[in-house]
């Protein structure tokens, strides 16, 4: 059975879709449409910007998330998934290639999401760190002694987990995860803490949205994030989907979920192959690929 999994942020490039927009009509289309809905040129960014630019999180995420869905797209006929997931941003992109949400309202969503992150991270220091070879309790139960905000924000793979939280409180984890045995706890150069209490006015921000877009049921099933669970009913996809921003990617179980449900080859389609990488720490049976 094949599972298709769409890149979260962190995988942009300079020159993403650039190999699509030239040689897919309907790509080119959808692009331009997207340069209409953001209120500028995305793809003058996505083509020929800096990575300065790039790192934008109001330019990364809605890059990452057209380069993914119109590879899926440019699939046609040969895009028949028995299953979805998408890392942290990828969620939406998976939501809309498996038709849980049109492109129109995906992409809206997911500016607005980028925005209200970028919004939250300003209002407050706070940062990333990713920790090696400690499992997944001795991590949660240093996070919880610390007397600061921090939290698993995302469940990688067997041994990587990323957590997230103010800047102090990532400092004193850091030292206590060393001291516990972890091979690494190196602070991430990101924004802000996602996926952490501190993205709860995003989330707030996020849900109305969510709420007032139109969800349909997905041609396949979506392993959602929050709880590593296969999900079609459109109901429940909204409530996961704004819990996300303040709860971890539980990426790990959406994995090993899709494996127990029958699973056997994964394809990513994005920019970048992370995921393919953590596919394979997670499971060394299956197949791996990727179209970026």
């Amino acid at each position: 059975m094949k599972a298709y999994v769409f890149p979260g942020q962190g995988a942009q490039f300079v020159g993403m879709g650039k190999d699509l927009y030239d040689n897919n009509p309907e790509a080119k289309e959808l692009f331009e449409k997207a340069n209409d809905i953001l209120g500028f040129r995305i793809t003058d960014l996505m083509f020929e910007g800096t990575e300065e630019d790039l790192k934008q999180t109001k330019v990364t995420q809605p890059a990452i998330f057209l380069h993914s869905v119109l590879l899926a797209r440019s699939l046609g006929d040969g895009f028949r998934p028995d299953m979805v997931a998408g890392h942290s941003l990828g969620e939406f992109s998976a939501l809309v290639a498996a038709g849980a949400l049109s492109f129109e309202e995906g992409l809206k969503l997911v500016a607005k999401r980028a925005l209200a992150m970028q919004k939250a991270c300003e209002a407050r220091p706070s940062t990333m760190a990713a920790v090696l070879a400690l499992p997944d309790g001795k991590v949660e139960e240093i996070c919880a002694g610390i007397d600061d905000i921090v939290a698993p924000a995302n469940y990688n793979c067997p041994g990587q987990v990323v957590i997230s939280g103010t800047e102090e409180g990532i400092d004193s984890a850091c030292a206590k995860l060393i001291e516990a045995g972890a091979k690494r706890a190196l602070k991430l150069k990101v924004g802000g803490a996602f996926h952490s209490p501190l993205m709860q006015p995003a989330q707030e921000e996020l849900a109305e949205a969510i709420e007032a877009a139109e969800f349909h049921t997905p041609v396949c099933p979506v392993y959602q994030n929050v709880d590593g669970k296969p999900h079609t009913d459109p109901a429940e996809i909204k409530e996961n989907l704004i819990r996300q921003l303040t709860a971890p990617v539980r990426w790990t179980y959406d994995v090993q979920a899709m494996v127990a449900d029958g699973a056997d080859e994964f394809i990513e389609l994005g920019p970048g192959n992370v995921l393919q990488g953590l596919v394979k720490k997670i499971d060394r049976n299956v197949a791996v690929s990727g179209l970026s």
